[in-house]
């Protein structure tokens, strides 16, 4: 897809969601051990556990799931029997929950120290919207393509809606890409807007202090996602377009 292009169905598959999944500033308990997340990109209840994800400031250890996909058919049926997704694994209490009816709850209840009540709901709007950001994107991050396994999981930084992201992970779970998902969702305005012109930085931009944004900056001298490692090739690049051309020459078959 043209890059333009790319970058303006990404935008409006985050539009019809009304930028969820930007904000990371939720007060929650950081879980101690990463959650494990059996995902599909482009399926709707999946984006509403990536969502909530990102608003909690969760990591995550991502196995994309995508239609046809056989690679991690036997670890999703470990942890979670069935194949419903999402599916999530949960090592600080040794649950596993299937599908976003039952996952937000547990989230939210379980970190968040609210009723299960509070969370986002799978209701009929919701998926609605979600589903139709998944039409504007598809087919991308919903079948399989034939691919290298890694040795070892790569790691994304990103952000739920993410326009810039989203392709990226979109090409991950197509190419069954294991990775530690980094969410560095927004915690301030004067971070809203790409990275070369926040509209609301006024003067030198600075991250909210013990936040991973501020161990980002000064690790890597801005703030910029996506970010992708991959360990297997000791490669550490920012831009999508570039990431998505490494991926390809990397891993696709």
């Amino acid at each position: 897809m043209n890059k333009n292009l790319e970058l303006l169905s990404s935008t409006i598959a985050s539009s019809l969601r009304l930028w969820r999944g930007t904000w990371g500033d939720k007060p929650s308990h950081t879980p101690e051990k990463l959650l494990v997340l059996f995902d599909r990109e482009d399926d709707a209840e999946c984006r509403l556990v990536r969502e909530a994800l990102t608003e909690l400031n969760f990591d995550a250890l991502v196995y994309p799931c995508p239609i046809g996909g056989t690679r991690f058919a036997a670890k999703r049926k470990k942890f979670a029997p069935g194949t419903q997704l999402p599916a999530l694994y949960d090592p600080n209490t040794g649950k596993t929950l299937a599908g976003a009816e039952k996952i937000l709850p547990y989230l939210y209840s379980e970190y968040l120290g609210t009723n299960a009540s509070d969370a986002p709901k799978v209701s009929p709007l919701n998926m609605l919207g979600a589903q139709l950001a998944g039409l504007v994107r598809s087919p991308m991050g919903l079948e399989v393509r034939e691919s290298t396994a890694p040795k070892k999981n790569l790691t994304l930084y990103s952000f739920e809606s993410s326009p810039y992201s989203r392709p990226v992970r979109e090409r991950l779970c197509e190419l069954e890409l294991p990775y530690h998902l980094i969410n560095l969702g927004k915690l301030q305005w004067a971070e809203l807007g790409p990275a070369i012109a926040r509209p609301f930085a006024f003067g030198k931009y600075e991250p909210v202090a013990g936040s991973k944004r501020e161990a980002f900056l000064k690790e890597h001298g801005k703030v910029q996602l996506p970010y992708l490692i991959d360990p297997n090739h000791k490669i550490k690049m920012f831009e999508s377009t570039a990431i998505l051309d490494y991926l390809e020459r990397t891993y696709a078959k």
